[in-house]
C-alpha cells in the first residue's frame, strides 16, 4: 500500500448506483486499468444498467468517478464450475441476468490508479455482499484474474501458483485482495477471458458464502435464527406408581412449554425412582423390571410433546431388546414422531451392575428447527461421535447424563465444553440431584446442569450461555442463535471445522453404513 503522504487526497466520497451519464469516466478508468482489454462499449454498459441497474455501483469523490463494480444474478446451475467470462456475461451484455436466481455474479471490480491505498475496493466488495444480503442470494461467484502468473508461467501450474499467493510466498495484487475479503478459490478455470495475457487466460473461480442465506419456500420455522432450549435439573425423589412419576415429567414439560421453548431435555436415567418400587430385587433384575415401563413412558411422553407443543429429549431410560439390555434416549417431536439413540459407550458399572450393552448406530435428527445429535454421558467424552454429527450439519448436541460425584460431573462437563468448542455448536447437558436410598448404583447424584457455546467474541466470554445452581433441582432457559454458528463458520477468529488438516488425516464411520443415518421426523 502506498505510504499515508503519498494516497490521493480526497474531498468527499460517495457510494452509489451508476448511471448513464458516468460512462465516459467508467472508460477512462477501465482504459487505464485494463490497456491491453480495453472497457465497456456504451452498448454493454447500457445493457448492464437497464438490466440490473442496483447491481452497478461506483464511489464517486466530489463528483467524479473514482471505481466501480458491476454484477448479475444468475442461476449457477445452468453454467456450472466449467463457464468463461463471455458465456456467464452474455458477452458483457448480461443477457444471462436471471432475476430468480440464487448467486450475484462478479462482472467486474476496477479502481482509478490514482485512488489506490484507499481501500475502495473493499467498500464496493462490501457493498456487494450488502446486496447478497438484502437479495438473500446464496454467494458471491467471480472468476478473478491472475495478473501475476505470466512472470512465473513457464516455471509452475496455475494452482501452485495460487497456492503460493495464498501461503504470502508470491504476491498478486488481485487475488490476494480477493482472499483478503473472505473470498476462497473453488477451482481454476483454463481460456476464462479471451486476450488476458497477464493470467496467461487463466482465472481462479472465487466464492464468498452468505451465511445469512434462507432457502425458499421452506417451512418458515426451519433453521429459523433462535432456538429456545429448556433444561430440567431433575431431582430423583421416591415416586408411589408410574403416574405419579409421569405428573412430575408433564409438569415440567407443561413448565417449559410456558415458556415457548423449542426443546426440554431431560436427564439420563431419569426414570430411575421405578426402581425404588421393587427395592427387594437385586439391581440386576430392578433394572430390567423399569425396563419394561419404558415402552409405556415413550409412549405417554410422545403424547405431551404433541400436546404442550414442545420437542422432548427424554433423557435415557433402560431399554429391553430381545435378551439384550441398552440405554437409550428418546427424541418425542411435537408432530408425534419418535426417535432414539442408543448409548454407544457403556461405563464400568453399567456393565458390572446391571449387564448393560452399548448400540451401534448414530443419528442426526431433523426437527423443525433444524438438525440436532443426542449423544448419552459417556459418549460425549469421545471426541469422535460429535465430530462425526458436526459433519452432518448439526447446530445443538443434546447429552443428558447422569453423574453420582462432581469429579465424574467434571469430566463430562469439561468434555461438553470442549465438543462446543471444536465443532463450533451448542451443547446442553442435564443432570439428576437428590438421593434415591436403596437403590443400589443410582442411590445419590450430583449435577449442575448447563448449556455451552463456541468461543469467540459473538458468544459469552467464557462459552457458557447458561448454568443452574449445583445440586438444586431448577429449571434452564436459553435462546442459542443459530445464525451466530453460520458466522462463526466462515468468518470467526478461528475456525476449527473448515482449519482440519483433511490431507494428514481423517475420521471414517466403520460400522454398517445404514447405522450412520440422517432420521427426518
Amino acid at each position: 500500500m502506498a505510504n499515508n503522504d503519498e494516497l490521493k487526497q480526497t474531498n468527499k466520497l460517495v457510494l452509489r448506483n451508476l448511471e448513464l451519464k458516468d460512462y465516459d469516466q467508467v472508460k477512462e478508468i477501465m482504459d487505464r486499468v485494463y490497456p491491453t482489454l480495453g472497457g465497456w462499449t456504451m452498448e454493454e454498459f447500457s445493457a448492464q444498467l437497464s438490466t440490473f441497474a442496483e447491481g452497478q455501483i461506483c464511489i464517486e469523490d466530489d463528483g467524479k468517478v473514482i471505481a466501480a463494480a458491476q454484477s448479475l444474478i444468475v442461476d449457477y446451475d445452468t453454467f456450472g464450475d466449467r463457464h468463461t467470462y463471455n458465456q456467464i456475461t452474455g458477452n458483457g451484455l448480461i443477457s444471462t441476468h436471471d432475476p430468480k436466481g440464487n448467486t450475484l455474479y462478479g462482472l467486474d471490480i476496477f479502481v482509478d490508479p490514482d485512488y489506490r491505498g484507499l481501500r475502495l475496493g473493499r467498500r464496493l466488495y462490501d457493498a456487494r455482499k450488502e446486496l447478497c444480503y438484502r437479495l438473500n442470494l446464496k454467494r458471491i461467484i467471480a472468476g478473478g484474474r491472475i495478473p501475476g502468473y505470466a512472470a512465473h508461467a513457464d516455471e509452475m501450474t496455475p494452482s501452485k501458483y495460487i497456492e503460493l499467493v495464498k501461503d504470502k510466498e508470491l504476491s498478486d495484487h488481485v487475488l490476494g485482495f480477493q482472499l483478503a475479503n473472505d473470498f476462497h478459490v473453488r477451482r481454476v478455470l483454463k481460456g476464462y477471458l479471451k486476450g488476458d495475457a497477464a493470467s496467461r487466460e487463466y482465472a481462479t473461480l472465487l466464492e464468498w458464502s452468505n451465511v445469512d442465506y434462507e432457502e425458499p419456500h421452506t417451512n418458515p420455522t426451519v433453521n429459523r435464527g433462535i432456538v429456545r432450549v429448556g433444561i430440567v435439573q431433575w431431582q430423583m425423589r421416591n415416586v408411589k406408581s408410574v403416574e405419579e412419576f409421569l405428573d412430575q415429567v408433564e409438569f415440567f414439560v407443561d413448565a417449559m412449554a410456558g415458556y415457548n421453548a423449542d426443546f426440554v431435555l431431560f436427564p439420563e436415567f431419569f426414570n430411575a425412582p421405578l426402581m425404588a418400587l421393587r427395592s427387594d430385587e437385586n439391581p440386576e433384575t430392578a433394572i430390567r423390571t423399569v425396563a419394561a415401563h419404558t415402552d409405556t413412558l415413550v409412549e405417554k411422553i410422545g403424547q405431551f410433546a404433541v400436546r404442550y407443543n414442545i420437542n422432548i429429549i427424554a433423557g435415557s431410560m433402560p431399554e429391553y431388546d430381545g435378551n439384550t439390555l441398552y440405554n437409550a434416549s428418546y427424541l418425542c417431536r411435537r408432530d408425534g414422531t419418535k426417535d432414539s439413540q442408543k448409548k454407544l459407550h457403556i461405563t464400568p458399572d453399567e456393565e458390572a451392575y446391571w449387564g448393560m450393552h452399548g448400540g451401534d448406530k448414530l443419528c442426526v435428527f431433523e426437527t423443525d428447527v433444524g438438525r440436532v445429535g443426542i449423544l448419552v454421558c459417556y459418549d460425549v467424552e469421545y471426541p469422535e461421535l460429535p465430530r462425526l454429527l458436526a459433519d452432518q450439519g448439526i447446530d445443538i448436541l443434546f447429552v443428558p447424563y447422569w453423574t453420582d460425584t462432581k469429579n465424574s460431573y467434571l469430566r463430562v462437563r469439561r468434555c461438553a465444553q470442549a465438543r462446543a468448542i471444536e465443532n463450533e455448536c451448542y451443547v446442553a447437558i442435564s443432570g439428576s440431584v437428590g438421593t434415591l436410598p436403596k437403590v443400589e448404583n443410582m442411590d445419590i447424584q450430583y449435577s449442575q446442569s448447563a448449556v455451552f457455546s463456541p468461543s469467540d467474541f459473538a458468544f459469552p466470554h467464557d462459552a457458557t450461555i447458561a448454568e443452574a445452581t449445583p445440586n438444586t433441582e431448577m429449571t434452564l432457559v436459553a435462546d442459542l442463535d443459530l445464525s451466530l454458528l453460520k458466522e462463526l463458520r466462515e468468518r470467526g477468529s478461528v475456525r476449527n471445522l473448515r482449519s482440519r488438516r483433511n490431507d494428514l488425516y481423517s475420521l471414517k464411520w466403520k460400522g454398517d453404513k445404514e447405522d450412520f443415518v440422517v432420521v427426518k421426523g
